[in-house]
């Protein structure tokens, strides 16, 4: 390229090149990540609220609203704080770490021994399920467990048995299956292309030497892809432990009974119109995501000095 006496060649590879093609983006991150997130953190030390005379003339007012979330004497009570956090980790216990990590992984572990064909239907069919949007897979759900016309009480009357009010007797068991249900194909892709990264010899000679499948997946296939394992449970931690997808189908309750604290957040800030309270609430999940986050670069950086080790 010719270029005027004097000046320097522009290359898309130099540095002013990448500043250029940076800057949008750098911008537009700034304007709806960084900046954002600063607002909610002076937010949170205000008595902001949507009405009244707070909305105009927020009042700074330390660290009020965080005592008020970690109150003793309401802490356990429901549809506080506390009742929240506490039902949030048995929810990500149950629906991700027992639900869709062991489901998936025992799913993908049976799909190491089923024909090519069937493998591949079965992949396919799963990837359909995860891509569809959660709004679809809320309102299927909904459909499926309604008292009066749901498919499940169809089916159970068919049988002769008695209909349930699912969503009204066991909503924290309902969100717990919605959410195993809807996360497993995440574990079941990651944990199938971990087992199809073994080589087939360890598998063909435990076979000559007898291992049953459990043999085999004890001493061969978990062992070696530990590290897959701890990605995922680290990654469906994070993000069940942020899924608003539950309040589709119980909108939080009933008694807040599935009140997990990003619905617990959204009825704070913009039910109650307490923006500052809200917006401690929000600093509070975001320091928790913030340690997971930090966990996952740990074990990501120690995997990766192991492999070139």
């Amino acid at each position: 390229m010719k270029t005027a006496v004097g000046m320097r060649p522009f290359s898309l590879l130099s540095r002013s090149a990448g500043a250029a093609f940076l800057t949008p983006a750098g911008l537009l991150i700034g304007a709806f990540v960084i900046a954002p997130f600063f607002w909610v953190i002076y937010v949170s030390f205000t008595n902001r609220t949507l009405l009244g005379r707070t909305a105009l003339n927020p009042e700074f007012i330390g660290l009020a609203n965080y005592v008020s979330l970690f109150d003793a004497a309401s802490f356990f009570t429901r549809g506080e704080f506390g009742f929240s956090l506490i039902l949030t980790i048995q929810f990500v216990l149950l629906s991700a770490l027992a639900g869709q990590a062991a489901l998936g992984m025992l799913l993908a572990w049976m799909l190491q021994t089923v024909p090519k064909t069937l493998k591949s239907l079965t992949e396919m069919v799963v990837i359909a399920a995860w891509i569809l949007p959660e709004v679809v897979i809320a309102f299927a759900w909904f459909a499926f467990l309604d008292y009066d016309n749901g498919t499940l009480n169809m089916i159970m009357e068919g049988l002769g048995l008695p209909k349930g009010d699912w969503l009204l007797s066991f909503p924290f068991w309902v969100i717990v299956v919605f959410n195993t249900w809807r996360g497993t194909a995440f574990s079941m892709m990651l944990f199938n292309s971990a087992f199809s990264s073994i080589p087939p010899s360890y598998f063909q000679a435990a076979d000559v030497a007898g291992a049953t499948s459990w043999q085999k997946f004890r001493d061969i296939g978990l062992p070696l892809i530990r590290g897959h394992v701890v990605t995922d449970l680290i990654l469906i931690t994070m993000w069940t432990f942020n899924v608003f997808t539950p309040f589709l189908l119980t909108n939080g309750g009933p008694s807040y009974r599935t009140e997990i604290l990003p619905i617990y957040t959204y009825r704070v800030a913009f039910r109650d119109f307490e923006f500052g309270k809200g917006a401690a609430v929000g600093v509070i999940v975001m320091l928790i995501n913030l340690v997971f986050a930090l966990f996952y670069l740990w074990v990501t950086r120690r995997r990766a000095r192991g492999v070139a080790a």
